[in-house]
């Protein structure tokens, strides 16, 4: 490839937006949510399918469903927000405070979703 060639398609992908943002992750049988976020939103279901059909979510309740319901018919994805993450400054922080406000709004916990309470 020449090199005006290869510059050109740099800074096309420069001008490709990455999102960050909160997910749901919702148990179609039960209604039991998981909430989480993450600095990078692209092909992130394909991602989090992946390691839950190989056995290696880090949630283990939310393993546990997967694997004994059969995987991805019976759960549903959802991005509950999003913002650009090209314009933070301090991404793991952002997505640490989404994590929070959505958390502290749909209250995953016990009988209701996967997650375990923030300690604060």
């Amino acid at each position: 490839m020449d090199k005006s060639k290869r510059k050109e398609l740099q800074e096309e992908y420069k001008q490709i937006k990455t999102y960050m943002g909160a997910i749901r992750i919702t148990n179609k049988i039960s209604g039991k949510i998981y909430i989480d976020s993450f600095s990078n939103l692209k092909n992130k279901w394909f991602t989090l399918q992946m390691q839950l059909d190989m056995g290696r979510f880090a949630n283990a309740a939310l393993q546990k469903d997967w694997t004994e319901l059969g995987g991805v018919e019976n759960f549903t994805y959802e991005v509950l927000e999003q913002k650009e993450a090209d314009e933070m400054d301090d991404i793991k922080w952002e997505c640490k405070q989404m994590l929070k406000q959505w958390l502290d709004k749909l209250q995953p916990y016990e009988g209701k979703g996967y997650n375990k309470p923030l300690l604060r």
